[in-house]
């Protein structure tokens, strides 16, 4: 798995967006692919690796602006 992530855009937007997947994991979130680990940040890390869930880059300039 360390490969798969060497040869990835960006490091930073893999890990955000497998932190996010383990959240919704950890909520009661059903896995997509079936790994022997059970821990919600693995399971997160393998399902993106594997393409069954994917994520999109939201450019700045759609993103909604901060509120006061």
């Amino acid at each position: 798995m360390i490969d798969q992530v060497e040869k990835l855009e960006s490091k930073f937007r893999f890990v955000h967006a497998a932190a996010r997947r383990a959240r919704q994991l950890q909520s009661g979130a059903q896995p997509q692919i079936s790994v022997p680990s059970r821990k919600p940040t693995r399971v997160a890390m393998e399902e993106l690796l594997g393409g069954a869930v994917t994520y999109e880059i939201i450019p700045e300039s759609n993103q909604p602006a901060p509120t006061e």
